[in-house]
């Protein structure tokens, strides 16, 4: 196999929760973690809520700072990187682009700000390369012009991945991007991400308790219970041969175990 891309060893974190006996105490969100992640590939972290996902989503984009381990990106410390460096290279798709759109701001406007503030582009430059996402999103260069409420969910969504494309990044998160959207909807974005990852080369990182989704998109899947790994291997082959009760509890309900053949 290729060299990691993304190299991630003993990541934890813990919460203060307060004090006891007058001292302090803290919950753990996450047990110390590690993993590797791949160019082109797709990771996927499935559990249910208060697993760790968002929470390791969050250390990974730069957003919480983790308690202990080290994140390596091409051999290089993140946390000893450049901020914009960071910024640009690891980009995350939030779950409602409703909510993470400025209402206030025209689609090109929204695009526009990370190139104002991580790149030395100028006004055409950034123009430029807000309508050449827009076309790479199946958006036309027209939506730049339009505020987020004119446009469909299903466009909003399609902004939300051209926002995290703006900077050339090498790994995008998703943090159940794609849970809000109907079932039409959702199979357009996945296609469109697939496409993008072939075309840029883009690793995923994929945060969903929809393991529909996760067996459809993802490569290898890495299975979280209160922040603690209990069972991690190649997609396909955890679906089919679930070995912890967890994993099996998680699939059964979605009905989702992939018969063998005898």
């Amino acid at each position: 196999m290729s060299t990691p891309l993304l190299q991630v060893k003993d990541l934890s974190k813990k919460f203060p929760a307060g004090y006891r006996r007058f001292r302090k105490v803290y919950d753990t969100a996450l047990e110390p973690i590690s993993f590797e992640l791949y160019p082109k590939e797709t990771l996927a972290f499935v559990g249910e809520a208060g697993s760790g996902r968002t929470t390791l989503a969050k250390i990974l984009a730069g957003a919480e700072q983790a308690s202990s381990g080290e994140i390596l990106l091409d051999g290089e410390h993140l946390e000893l990187m450049d901020h914009k460096r960071r910024c640009s290279l690891i980009r995350m798709i939030f779950q409602d682009p409703t909510t993470s759109l400025n209402p206030r701001q025209r689609i090109g406007q929204l695009l526009e700000e990370p190139l104002k503030f991580n790149t030395n582009q100028d006004k055409a430059e950034r123009e430029q390369t807000v309508n050449r996402i827009l076309k790479k999103v199946g958006l036309l260069r027209e939506h730049a012009d339009f505020y987020p409420h004119m446009i469909s969910h299903g466009q909003r969504q399609r902004v939300a991945i051209a926002r995290a494309l703006m900077l050339e990044p090498k790994i995008i998160i998703s943090d159940e991007a794609l849970s809000g959207l109907d079932s039409s909807l959702r199979a357009q974005c996945v296609n469109l991400l697939l496409e993008l990852q072939q075309k840029l080369g883009l690793s995923y990182i994929l945060m969903s308790h929809d393991l529909g989704l996760v067996r459809h998109m993802s490569d290898r899947v890495i299975v979280l219970k209160r922040g603690e790994v209990v069972e991690e291997g190649r997609t396909m082959e955890v679906f089919a041969n679930p070995q912890h009760k967890y994993t099996r509890r998680l699939l059964e309900e979605q009905m989702l175990i992939i018969e063998q053949p005898q």
